[in-house]
């Protein structure tokens, strides 16, 4: 309910209509070499304006299952499956711009929220057997570590591709300190991602074996509960309160990732030296999250990071950035750059 509460203030704010593709909407069929469209009403589409609405929305001809916005200001217009019947999405360019200025405006107070959200993970991880707080806690210091989406449900279904709390036991492989995990990502990625850390491979290795469908399940009055997106959402506002989701670690991970790229390369002496140490930086923050440099330079990598860099900010702070108890020198150095 809190995801949807985000999902319908974000389009308020965006001043588009929040929709959904279970609504009857625009159909495609395809005719000869082109596409014919069906209005939700049964009738062929005929406005030339609707027909070049649609175009300027490429959608590609692979595309099967098409359903279209029939309002120009829903905040998704289209979605539809690939070629390997993945679910895709074409989303308002309001609504994207608008999420990606709640991420990013949202790092400062996650980076300041870090050090308490921490300290009670170590405490929960303290406690005996698998109650849901030890599970939960789990999962957000894998989240914290690893920075795997935290994974939903119905896309696990649609795709068969996972996040943390949609792994199954059989992505997960334990030994001795370290966890292994083998799964297909968003997108159809292949990702292979490991952890060392002893405390969190023994708590890894009991989940595993309650024999839940899902790898991450806790115990509960006698029964096993699996832990789910939702779960997680709810431990982080329990602890830190309102504005921190699950989805903040990637964003803060890239974010760092990049900006200790860039705090150990010489200062630039040129803009093309700039723009090339910037991209490395990019490419190295997409290898940590299993992205695009594209995708990270929009979506996981806060603009002050770059433009600290040009300025020269980001070399006069990094010699001066000391690690604290629970963030580190790299996250120290981004915390100050955003403040």
């Amino acid at each position: 309910m809190a995801d949807l509460d985000l999902s319908l203030a974000t389009a308020d704010e965006a001043g588009l209509s929040y929709v959904s593709d279970e609504a009857v909407g625009i159909t495609r069929r395809r005719r000869g070499k082109g596409f014919s469209y069906t209005m939700p009403d049964g009738t062929p589409l005929s406005d030339p304006g609707e027909r070049t609405r649609i175009a300027a929305l490429a959608i590609p001809p692979a595309w099967t299952d098409v359903w279209i916005c029939p309002a120009p200001d829903g905040h998704i217009l289209a979605t539809g499956r690939d070629d390997r019947g993945r679910k895709q999405y074409r989303y308002h360019p309001e609504w994207s711009r608008v999420r990606s200025e709640d991420k990013f405006g949202a790092l400062p107070a996650f980076a300041a929220s870090l050090p308490r959200l921490r300290e009670r993970l170590d405490a929960d991880l303290r406690r005996r057997n698998l109650p849901r707080q030890k599970v939960l806690a789990l999962v957000v210091r894998l989240l914290d570590q690893t920075l795997i989406r935290v994974g939903n449900e119905a896309y696990a279904a649609e795709n068969e591709s996972y996040g943390l709390t949609t792994m199954l036991p059989d992505h997960v492989d334990v030994d001795g300190a370290c966890i292994a995990f083998d799964f297909t990502a968003k997108g159809g990625l292949a990702r292979n991602v490991y952890v060392s850390d002893t405390r969190l491979a023994k708590v890894v290795r009991q989940v595993s074996e309650l024999g839940g469908q899902d790898l991450f399940t806790y115990q509960t009055e006698g029964a096993i509960a699996d832990v789910t997106s939702t779960d997680v959402n709810v431990y982080l506002r329990e602890v830190v309160g309102e504005g921190v989701t699950a989805k903040h670690f990637r964003t803060w991970g890239g974010t760092v990732s990049a900006a200790a790229a860039l705090g150990i390369t010489r200062p630039p002496e040129s803009d093309a030296q700039a723009d090339k140490a910037v991209l490395a930086a990019f490419d190295i923050a997409a290898e940590v999250l299993g992205n695009t440099r594209t995708v990270c330079r929009e979506s996981y990598v806060h603009p002050a990071i770059p433009d600290a860099f040009r300025s020269g900010l980001l070399a006069e702070l990094w010699p001066r950035s000391r690690a604290t108890r629970y963030l580190d020198r790299r996250e120290r150095l981004v915390q100050r750059l955003l403040a």
